[in-house]
């Protein structure tokens, strides 16, 4: 068997050549220790060139691409290539992982950073996206991550000045990044007129903002901020691939092979062109530079390192050298000495020393070289080309002495005969040509038998003849040197081969795994002498085989480094070292070679470390020959644990059946019975397949678990109290080191661990995420804080824990075999150690990953399989139990010694303050001293030795013993028979709990007076259990075979069993003897009945499909029951013992009559009313509800009903059991669901007086015991059961605003499309009209005699000097959202100050003086609002936004954290909620915060704001959440409402549990839709809902109503923290007695009402805030008010339009007043230095544009339904109305001398009015021909013409008041307008923007002065220009703050200020213009 084993001997890196300069930029640096450091291939490398001597990091599992060195230059980062790459983080001294950073990239990590301390790393991915990630490296955590750029990044770097900031630079962009809170948010950098946009390579940040980054041409680019400021123009000659900054400037390098020094303002110092130096070439191009003190290191595209002295800096230094692009193939080794010869397809072929590590000789040649040899005095060199010719060379001085070219095709090997004589060459074409070296090379022969191209060739020792291997894998030989073919295997067989390089052949079968064709190794060579084989393949992976390995899939050792294919390897002339070559990282690794003899000094090459398994199946060295696995432990590794449907797959189940069945359920169902049932005792424990379970808590009870419940026993009293947080089996349990909380982890799609308290039995913590199918072993660490797991997925993840805070630490794949346990080291938290099937693993963490090594086992043992493990009295000390009875005994990594301990495996271990304790398979418990020198004590667990307080019986002696736990003076057992024991120290045994062994448990009967039962399984045995208070197994019997069912007779004393053979028995009761035994059948007898009353028959059905029935008294069959299609599954009697009821797995339900056995047609109506003496069928009317939704996908299995009828109890597949009301009639019955059992719970049954239900667990087997609690005895408990699978058909109740909040869609303002409906092409599009005097071909002279050109504009009302306007600043804004937001207006600073927000500003509002202040950081809208109420963080304000996807980019939605007086933004939280976030509140300590999204699945987050960390996530509810609040005293638990739902939200770590709200205590309460919420004390919850009630819910469990507490619904509650009272708002007409705002008591009980004096038909009240005295309302009609709690009186703080968009706007000639008009049918008049509304107008219509008079005497106003208005402004009268239009009207306007009126409408027209003409407002006449709708109207300064813009983007210009349109362009030009308002014109060609595919620019405005614009656009942007702006896509400024849509703008007389009017917002902005200085 020796050869299948792995060698012993070994290989280390000692050297490897090469550099990687190709495709990877700044990636050479020295280290603190003057080292150098760089990558090559897959291995760091530290080159000291002092000692000439290499170190390599050898943690990554694929090519290396990126390095950033720390600081402090110790420590260094690398990031990989590969689908899952990650970042390692090492110390560059010990070249040991200190962090690994993985799970976020995919493709590679292509950049990478360090900030300024060191503490975080940035690193940027090859992904799609290219994504910019943060790291926090040492905790392995990232902090943030956002999508970096379309293109390629090149560089990043953080900004070494300014905290928080990074740059990053790539095609065609340079980016400036501020990372806050978890949001990265870019600006992309201004490339302006200073320099082209291009291409930026690297960079490096300096003081002052500024930034140096090279380009793509050479120039040097400084940016200050985000600007180009300025270019240093050709400081290279083509790109600038790298920068370098140190204390003394900046080095460059380039394409161009120069280096520059630069000084730190970039001045330049000096140059260094090294193409001029002695070691410079053409084309050297530089790759990296780095700069310290007066060295200067270079590594270049072709794979050198120079090191340059400044002083001498035309004498570089060459360091390294290696081969450059092209891929490497070609590899020989000298005969006689250490030299090496490559060649490559760069042309060159090298020649390096192996003892001096330095290349030697280079010659470079014609062609691509493929494969080179030596002959064998040394002499000659042959290369083999690419293009099918050979060179020699004479190796002494390389000079030629042949080329020939016979071939086309590549020369693939070629290689000298032993004697010297003949040189063969293979070919690509199936060739091998065979040559006579005397003879100058003339061809004597060719060998033609191969069908595929040539790779490998070996000569026989005599010369005489060749073997080949070709593509196809074929092996041949041929007769040398004539070529001829061998086909007779005899004359081959005692050939020796010189050398051995083939593939394929007896001796090297070993090296192809089992059962594979492929060809992936590329090379082998092996060595006779030390009878080892290398090999090399397309993986990167190096191995070492026993030569010769005959048999296939032997065992090897693995070396990597090698990136991708290693193309060749050899042994050195004298086999000291292994030369192998890499294709694609063109670099040459040279391994020294330890033989077996030298292996016992060199114990210091422990097993590697790795990170990953490098692709290789096998370990380093399995041995083969490992014993067989024990039966128990084989059977073990067969479970999988995997579940058609796991319990999270329900909710998405449900949804899609519901879907398919939507019209089926109009039926109103069956409420859920009163009745509920309690856990009370559960007999099993889990034994058969988990170890180390069971514990002693500090009390001194026991915990452990079974199915899924976790069990606390406490042994005095006898009674069990569980914990039911698990939905399905618990498959581990570990004890915290202060024994007060345990772990369990359970299977799952996505399975927890649960962290609970053994005393209050409530979870701390749920750990979720991270493991897939199910945890199998969790352990704590020493201090308690931490928790490792393990996983039963296929690479059996290990995951370190902060179980706390529920944060994964760190993760890797543990092992691909089955790891049984895992153990935490107590004294170092970092370390770990994992045992399963052939290994055992120790681990060391290191930042997000962990680092294991397998134990070296030498040549002590073998590698066995180990099933515990415990660490000793130091940290390196571990002993661990294997599956052969032995313990093995670790030091670090090694196996000191082995101890045999127990016969059989070792299962459990446990130590002790002095020693150990360790049980086995035998039965034994052995007591060990602490070195496991000496056995102390055993104890057999054996019968004899139970104790008479025994809570049942052994069932055999000496079980396989599982699980071991000592204290209290005793040592507990659990036994894999399902046991558990307490053992004395003086001998005496206590069996406390015990239940079924392995196999199904499927029959129960409960006795028929007395309360026992009785459950009989496939384990073979018959068992009578006590329900009574002892809880104990009363008797057991051994079966000779297992069975399925059983039953008691009426009389109580005989017991019927079905047994799985087909046969039965009876037996006495008490004694369970036979009485009499039947084997009538073949198949299982699947249930058995008596019939009642005497039970004269019994009845006995069987999977063949019969019932017999039998005489009991006579023993005899007496009838036959047939006809049924399928197996039976349940027989019921009925009372009168006539009737039997069945049912069978076709799903039929039959009748027969007894005794005879005639089957019986009963329709369903009379079946109800047969009286049934049992009923456990689950099918027919009487049960139709029980069957789930999901009824597909599971089963019912057991159903049972009370004596009383009243409650149908079931039990199906998915492990639940549940009651119903009976009869369930109707589909889908509601009901009360119980999870304690793991999956399928085979049989329910009552006892006989319906006071316990018994229920068995058919894979658990478990046989749990439940109290019936009775409709009246509600004493509420946690974990009490879950309400019905389907929502209340019934609706939650209907409002008009609550549909519409809960139907908006809101979209971000990127994708807002055009508000007017326009057409036609854009006018920055359209070609541009020639001028008249272009047209007529005039040229005119440059100063003009002609008069001078009139203005464009009449300037009025400004003074002599025009000042433009450079900038606007938001002064005032007139508006709030409440239509559609809820909580969002609050009291800052005692009531001076109110915060609220309207479209993307957040709003303080000074109570006083009416000043505003704001915060504009928000993108977009802004939807919720919440103020911190901790003192610690005062006036900190949160705020949520819409957006759009959840990429993490800058249009995702996001939470700005910020503070309120100096509006500084203190954290930005990018949220997974797509589409926005819908609402926000902080925890009690101010340092949570919740978040609730507006995406399908409304999902919830929480937040740590401060760092921008997401603690917890979880889909809140399929539909609407409105609002989630937290209990104002808590930082864990919190409420959510919404569409028809209330639920109350636990933290548990990173887990979010929730519970729905129960509505089943109150008489007939429903879900309604719930608005709102607040808390009052002792867990009191108050919910707001649709219909104007109030429910009270105490805990989750609904207590009250409060009816009415409004007439509609309830939209806002609010809890005052100082005295508790609460505030609601709801929606309501004003009345005498009630009020929208209300105030109440603690406990809702007492309210006073507010009216709110608004004068509106409703008052709908949308926010709620209590401060001093003063309560805060916010209303649907944007009104914010305060109202005095003592007086009542009202007090309107803030105004605004109710609906929008506000269309018409105009302001005062003279004075600074604004009207407003808008869809609310409102005009109201502003006053801006009052900052408030003066007055209100309602139309009772729609408005559309309103307009002042010159003199502003008269307004106008037009409506949307055509009509127009003319008001007097002294008295508000109408002075005249009129209707000429049926469409809306969309501008209005008094001509400059108050003669007419233009009304400009959508039915394509203006009509003219002469107003003095008086008041009767005839139309005079029309502008005909107008192409579309009219936008804009403007009147010249005389009165005479009149510009219309219109909506198919043209601009018309008409005479008034003919109504004729102008068309001669000179004429147009000529006039003065008096105002401009229009969008189109050449004038304002550039105010076009290039991005407006969908959307317009909607309103413009032209200062007083004429010399600045504003406009509007769809985009929510106010953007100034100059005036006119002819060029297109002019310079501008621009201003955010309104939602999309601004649908008009103006200025104010005098310039002073800019209005704006927004669509969606409903709001009025209003601006301040900063004018220029003069």
């Amino acid at each position: 068997m020796a050869a299948r084993s792995a060698p012993n001997c070994h290989l280390r890196l000692e050297w490897v050549y090469g550099y990687r300069g190709h495709q990877c930029r700044n990636n050479l640096y020295y280290t603190a220790a003057k080292e150098i450091v760089y990558f090559v291939a897959g291995v760091g490398v530290v080159y000291s060139p002092r000692e000439h001597r290499q170190k390599f990091y050898r943690g990554h599992s694929d090519d290396i691409i990126s390095l950033a060195l720390h600081p402090e230059r110790v420590l260094v980062a690398t990031g990989q290539v590969g689908k899952e790459p990650y970042i390692c983080v090492w110390d560059s001294y010990t070249v040991q992982t200190i962090s690994v950073l993985k799970d976020v990239h995919t493709h590679g990590i292509a950049c990478l950073a360090f900030d300024l301390d060191g503490q975080r790393l940035v690193s940027v991915g090859l992904d799609s996206k290219n994504a910019v990630c943060v790291w926090d490296w040492k905790r392995g955590k990232m902090l943030s991550m956002a999508p970096g750029h379309t293109d390629r990044i090149f560089d990043i770097s953080w900004d070494l000045y300014q905290p928080n900031k990074l740059v990053s630079c790539g095609v065609k962009h340079i980016k400036f990044w501020s990372l806050c809170g978890n949001a990265l948010t870019p600006k992309r950098g201004v490339f302006g007129k200073t320099g082209d946009l291009q291409t930026i390579l690297c960079l490096a940040c300096a003081r002052d903002e500024l930034t140096y980054s090279g380009a793509l041409n050479g120039d040097i680019y400084v940016w200050k901020g985000i600007n180009l400021i300025r270019t240093i123009q050709g400081a290279h000659t083509a790109g600038i691939f790298s920068m370098n900054a140190c204390e003394e400037g900046f080095a460059t390098g380039g394409r161009d092979g120069c280096i520059r020094l630069w000084d730190l303002t970039f001045k330049p110092i000096t140059v260094i062109d090294l193409r001029e130096t002695d070691q410079g070439y053409k084309g050297l191009s530089v790759r990296s530079v780095c700069w310290r003190g007066d060295h200067i290191l270079v590594g270049t595209q072709d794979s050198e390192i120079f090191e340059i002295v400044v002083h001498e800096r035309n004498k570089p230094f060459l360091i390294m050298q290696g081969h450059c692009e092209g891929e490497l193939w070609a590899l020989a080794v000298h005969p006689t000495k250490p030299l090496a010869v490559t060649g490559s397809d760069d042309r060159s072929v090298r020649i390096w020393s192996l003892v001096d590590h330095a290349l030697i000789a280079r010659c470079n040649m014609e062609e691509p070289i493929r494969c080179a040899a030596v002959n064998v005095d040394g002499i000659h060199l042959a290369l083999g080309m690419k293009d099918g010719s050979f060179t020699v060379l004479r190796v002494r001085d390389m000079t030629e002495v042949v080329h020939i070219k016979d071939r086309k095709e590549a020369i693939h090997e070629l290689k000298y005969s032993p004697d010297g004589t003949y040189l063969a060459v293979g070919c690509n074409d199936s060739s091998v040509d065979i040559y006579g070296v005397a003879q100058r090379y003339k061809k004597l022969g060719e060998c033609v038998g191969s069908l595929s191209f040539i790779t490998h060739l070996d000569w026989s020792s005599d010369s005489r003849y060749l073997q080949t291997n070709d593509g196809n894998g074929k092996r041949l030989f041929y007769r040398m040197p004539g070529g001829k073919e061998v086909t007779n295997k005899e004359e081959i067989k005692g050939v020796h081969w010189a050398s051995w390089t083939c593939v394929s052949g007896l001796e090297v079968n070993g090296i192809w795994p089992k059962y594979s064709d492929i060809n992936d190794i590329n090379s082998v060579d092996g060595n006779y002498i030390g009878q080892v084989l290398v090999t090399a393949d397309d993986y990167g992976i190096i191995k070492l085989f026993r030569y010769p390995c005959l048999r296939k899939g032997a065992k090897f050792k693995k070396y990597i480094g090698h990136s991708a294919h290693v193309t060749n390897v050899r042994w050195s002339h004298d086999y000291q070292w292994v030369i192998s070559i890499g294709g694609a990282d063109h670099s040459v690794f040279q391994w020294k070679f330890i033989p077996e003899r030298k292996l016992k000094d060199a114990l210091h090459i422990a097993p590697q470390e790795s990170l990953a398994d490098s692709n290789s199946d096998e370990s380093d060295s399995d041995m083969s020959d490992v014993p067989e696995l024990d039966s128990e432990i084989e059977q073990e590794t067969q479970l999988t644990y995997r579940r058609q449907v796991y319990k999270e797959d329900l909710p998405q189940l449900k949804e899609q059946y519901k879907e398919k069945q939507k019209s089926g359920t109009s039926k109103r169902r069956e409420k859920a019975p009163g009745n509920s049932i309690r856990l009370h005792f559960v007999h099993g424990y889990r034994g058969y397949d988990c170890r180390s379970n069971l514990f002693y808590t500090q009390i001194g009870e026991i915990v452990y678990h079974v199915a899924a419940v976790g069990v606390i026993y406490n042994r005095q009293q006898n009674t069990q109290r569980f914990y039911l947080g698990h939905d399905d089996d618990i498959l581990c349990l570990a004890i915290h080191p202060l024994k007060d909380y345990v772990a369990t982890g359970q299977v799952g799609r996505d399975p927890s661990i649960h962290i609970w308290d053994t005393e209050t039995i409530k979870p701390l913590s749920v750990l979720k995420g991270c493991h897939q199918y199910g945890v199998c072993a969790v352990d704590f660490s020493a201090d308690g804080k931490r928790l490792a797991s393990v996983g039963i997925d296929d690479s059996h993840t290990i995951v370190l824990w902060d179980w706390k805070k529920g944060e994964k630490l760190s993760i890797a794949r543990g092992s691909k075999d089955k790891i049984f346990v895992v153990k935490m080291n107590p004294y170092v938290p970092d370390k770990l150690i994992t045992a399963g099937i052939k290994h055992v693993k120790f681990w060391r963490r290191a930042g997000g990953g962990l680092i294991g090594r397998k134990g070296y086992v030498g040549t002590l043992g073998k590698n066995d399989t180990m099933m515990c493990a415990v660490y000793g009295w130091t940290e390196e000390m571990a002993f661990s139990g294997t599956s052969t009875g032995d313990v093995c005994i670790w030091r670090d990594v090694f196996l000191v010694k082995t101890v045999k301990a127990h016969d059989g495996p070792v299962f459990s271990m446990h130590a002790l303050e002095k020693g150990f304790v360790t049980g086995g398979k035998d039965g034994i418990v052995a007591l060990w001293d602490d070195s496991f020198e000496r056995c102390l004590k055993t104890y057999a667990i054996k019968r004899a030795a139970l104790a008479p307080g025994s809570k049942g019986l052994l069932l055999e002696d000496n079980p396989s013993i599982r699980a071991i736990s000592l204290g209290h003076g005793h040592i507990l057992v659990g036994t894999k028979n399902g046991e558990i024991l307490e053992v004395d120290k003086s001998g005496p045994i206590t069996l406390l709990v015990q239940g079924h062994m392995e196999g199904e448990v499927w029959g129960l009967a409960t006795h028929p007076y007395l309360p026992i039962c009785a459950t009989v399984s496939d384990d073979k045995t018959l068992r009578i259990w006590d329900l009574s208070p002892s809880h104990c197994m009363l008797a057991v019997r051994k079966l000779k075979k297992g069975g399925r069912c059983c039953c008691f007779s009426p009389d109580g004393k005989a017991l019927a069993v079905g047994l799985n053979d087909g046969s039965f028995l009876m037996a006495n009761a008490d004694t369970l003897e036979d009485l009499v035994s039947f084997h009538h059948r073949k198949d299982i007898i699947s249930d058995i009945r008596f019939s009642p009353g005497s039970g004269k028959y019994l009845a006995v059905a069987s999977h063949d499909s019969f019932i017999d029935i039998y005489n009991v008294m006579s023993s005899k069959r007496v009838g036959i029951c047939k006809g049924a299609t399928s197996y039976i599954t349940h027989v019921d009697w009925d009372i009168r013992g006539k009737l039997l009821q069945v049912n069978t797995g076709a799903k039929e339900q039959l009748f027969f009559e007894a005794p005879r056995g005639k089957k019986q047609t009963i329709p369903s109506v009379e079946v109800e009313k047969i009286c049934w003496a049992s009923w456990t069928s689950v099918l027919g009317l009487c049960c139709e509800g029980i069957w789930p939704v999901v009824g597909e996908v599971t089963d019912i299995t057991a159903s049972c009903l009370t004596s009383d009828k009243m409650v149908l109890a079931t039990g199906d597949d998915l492990g639940f059991v549940k009651l119903f009301r009976y009869p369930a009639k109707g589909k889908f019955g509601k009901f009360k669901r119980y999870v304690a059992h793991s999956t399928h719970v085979t049989n329910v049954r009552w006892t006989y007086d319906d006071s316990m239900l018994v229920t068995l667990g058919g894979a658990d087997m478990s046989l749990m015991v439940w109290t019936n609690e009775m409709e009246g005895y509600r004493e509420k408990r946690p974990c009490d059961s879950e309400e019905s699978d389907t929502d209340s058909e019934e609706d939650g109740g209907y409002d008009s605003d609550v549909t519409r909040e809960n139907e908006i869609s809101y979209t971000i303002r990127a994708l807002s499309t055009n508000i007017h409906p326009m057409f036609g092409v854009k006018p920055h599009l359209q070609g541009k009209e020639p001028s008249v005097d272009e047209r007529q071909g005039v040229v005119r002279p440059p100063v003009s005699r002609a008069p001078p050109r009139p203005e464009k504009l009449q300037t009025n009302n400004v003074g002599k000097k025009k000042r433009p306007i450079e900038d606007l600043v938001l002064e005032l804004v007139f508006g709030y959202r409440g239509r559609d937001c809820r909580n969002n207006v609050h009291y800052l600073n005692d009531g001076d100050d109110i915060i609220y927000h309207t479209a993307s500003v957040g709003i303080l509002h000074n109570v006083a003086t009416g000043t505003q202040s704001f915060y504009q950081e928000h993108n977009d809208d802004i939807l919720c609002l919440t103020v911190n109420q901790h003192p610690k963080f005062i006036n900190i304000v949160a705020t949520g936004q819409v957006g759009d996807l959840a990429d993490m980019s800058a249009t995702a939605p996001s939470i700005h954290i910020w503070d309120a007086v100096n509006k500084q933004t203190l954290s930005i939280l990018r949220c997974y909620h797509s589409k926005g976030v819908c609402s926000v509140s902080f925890s009690a300590t101010g340092k949570l915060l919740l978040s609730v999204g507006l995406d399908p699945e409304h999902t919830i987050t929480i937040w740590r704001w401060q760092e921008g960390a997401k603690i917890a996530s979880r889909a809140g509810h399929n539909q609407r959440i409105f609002v989630a609040e937290f209990r104002p005293d808590s930082d864990s638990q919190f409420v959510s409402v919404g569409v028809k739902h209330v639920k109350f939200w636990t933290l548990a770590g990173r887990a979010l549990l929730s519970k729905k709200g129960l509505l089943s205590a109150v008489e007939d309460a429903r879900m309604q839709t719930m608005l709102a919420v607040a808390f009052g004390a002792n867990n009191l919850t108050f919910t707001g809902t649709i219909s104007g009630d109030v429910c009270v819910w105490k805990d989750h469990i609904l207590c009250r109503i409060v009816a009415r507490a409004h007439n509609g619904p309830v939209f806002a509650m609010y809890t005052t923290l100082r005295d508790g009272l609460i505030v609601t708002g709801g929606k309501e007409r004003p009345s005498k007695e009630g009020g929208a705002v209300k105030l109440w008591d603690q406990e809702l009980r007492r309210c006073r009402a507010f009216r709110l004096e608004t004068g509106q038909v409703t008052d709908c009240v949308r926010s709620v805030c209590r401060g001093k005295g003063k309560i805060l309302v916010g209303t649907r009609n944007a009104e914010i008010i305060e109202v005095g709690e003592k007086n009542a009186a009202c007090n309107i703080l803030v105004n605004g339009h109710v609906d929008g968009p506000i269309w018409g706007l105009v302001t005062h000639p003279s004075r600074d007043f604004f009207l407003s008009a808008a869809e609310d049918g409102t005009v109201r008049l502003w006053d801006i230095a009052d900052k408030k509304m003066l007055n209100k107008v309602n139309l009772g219509h729609a408005a559309r544009t309103v307009c002042y008079s010159p003199e502003g005497d008269m307004v106008a106003i037009g409506m949307k339904n055509g009509e127009f208005i003319i008001l007097l402004v002294s008295s508000l009268k109408i002075w005249g109305k009129k209707r000429d239009r049926r469409c809306a009207i969309h501008d209005i306007r008094f001509s400059p001398d108050s003669r007419f009126l233009a009304v400009g409408s959508s039915e394509n027209s203006v009509d003219f009015y002469d107003l003095t003409l008086g008041p009767t407002l005839n139309r005079i006449s029309y502008c005909r021909d107008i192409p579309s709708f009219v936008i804009q109207m403007d009147f010249s300064a005389d009165s005479r013409h009149l510009q219309v813009s219109t909506g198919c983007y043209k601009r018309q210009v008409y005479e008034v008041p003919s109504g004729k349109p102008v068309m001669d362009h000179a004429t147009m030009d000529r006039i003065t307008w008096a105002t401009w308002t229009s969008i189109l014109g050449d004038e304002v060609m550039g105010i076009w923007s290039r991005h407006a595919e969908k959307a317009n620019v909607n309103c413009a405005c032209v200062s007083h002065s004429g010399i600045s614009l504003v406009t509007g656009d769809d985009f929510g942007m106010v953007k100034l220009f100059d005036f006119p702006c002819p060029e297109k896509f002019a310079k501008h400024k621009r201003f955010l703050g309104h939602s999309p849509h601004v649908t008009n703008i103006r200025f104010t007389s005098g310039d002073r200020h800019v209005i704006s009017a927004g669509g969606d917002d409903c709001s009025l902005f209003v601006w301040k213009c900063v004018h220029m200085p003069h």
